[in-house]
């Protein structure tokens, strides 16, 4: 394993009698996708928030490269370490009055960065953000995914080692979405490390090589996507909807349908088989008239919802 770049140990944020963060301990390693997810109110951003020094921690440690002698933490390290960190909110941080180039210059300054350096870069950043046609327009005029590519590139104006991206393409259409993905790729394998929180889970499992799940405030998985889905979830998912299928999954008559399930899971007006062999229930289900089924393998979203549940919850 390689020494971490980045880690964050028995990590705690209280506000009154709510805890938000609960003794959450992860690292990060050079060239790693390290993704955050949990339901709303998890406790992601204001981690987020700790490691990038705007929240203070009640009790923990963040420490960057923490290997060395000479490592670094926040927040008593904070100006050293958000030098070397990239940030990508959630929210459109743009300052509307200035062209794309200017943004990265502006933004440049903020790190102590000469101006010349600022604008040697900045053709090469523009590129990467596939906006070198758009350098003299202001971000009123670009579109949500330009905005969000800007904005990628306006992070990396300091070419730091560690990206911290909080929810990057929420709002995105697919294409806007995959082109983000693209570049996040070539980022990483620049050797960039990044810590990514994301509600998308075939994101996810596109771009981190491992996971960390909260819920309330507490890490309650972690590993690589595949292990996590392999060690929480059985293989074959059979989806049934239409007419018949909530009547179906409620009928004491059928009990023998869900004898070839090891967990039957009712959604909306969908039952969703979790199977060892999906073929047994598929032939099953096929007696049945007015039903539709998915089979399909087990998948991140699965185990998202197995892990914190269902239910709808609102933000904060």
């Amino acid at each position: 394993m390689p020494q971490p770049l980045f880690s964050v140990e028995h990590l705690t944020k209280r506000y009154g009698s709510n805890t938000v963060v609960n003794d959450v301990s992860f690292d990060i390693a050079p060239g790693e996708c390290l993704g955050v997810i949990g339901p709303n109110g998890a406790g992601k951003t204001t981690t987020i928030r700790m490691c990038l020094g705007l929240t203070t921690p009640d009790a923990g440690r963040i420490a960057y490269a923490p290997g060395n002698t000479a490592a670094l933490e926040m927040p008593r390290d904070a100006l050293a370490i958000k030098a070397q960190l990239g940030v990508v909110s959630q929210f459109d941080t743009l300052d509307p009055d200035f062209s794309c180039a200017e943004n990265l210059l502006v933004y440049g300054r903020y790190f102590g960065l000469r101006d010349a350096a600022i604008r040697a870069r900045t053709p090469q950043l523009l590129e990467f953000a596939a906006l070198t046609h758009k350098a003299n327009a202001k971000p009123g005029e670009l579109s949500g995914g330009m905005k969000r590519r800007l904005s990628l590139a306006r992070a990396l104006v300091n070419d730091p080692r560690l990206l911290l991206l909080d929810e990057p393409t929420t709002g995105l259409d697919p294409q806007a979405r995959h082109l983000m993905w693209e570049r996040l790729q070539l980022l990483l394998q620049q050797g960039k490390s990044i810590l990514l929180t994301t509600h998308f889970m075939d994101e996810a499992e596109r771009l981190c090589s491992r996971l960390l799940v909260l819920d309330h405030g507490r890490k309650i998985a972690e590993g690589k996507p595949r292990d996590l889905i392999a060690q929480h979830l059985e293989p074959d998912v059979v989806e049934v909807y239409g007419q018949w299928a909530l009547a179906l999954a409620e009928s004491v008559n059928h009990a023998a349908l869900r004898a070839l399930a090891a967990r039957v899971e009712v959604s909306g007006e969908t039952v969703f088989f979790y199977t060892q062999d999906a073929k047994p229930l598929l032939a099953a289900l096929d007696v049945h008239g007015g039903l539709r089924t998915l089979h399909r393998p087990a998948n991140l979203e699965d185990l998202f919802l197995k892990l914190t549940g269902r239910q709808i919850r609102e933000d904060g």
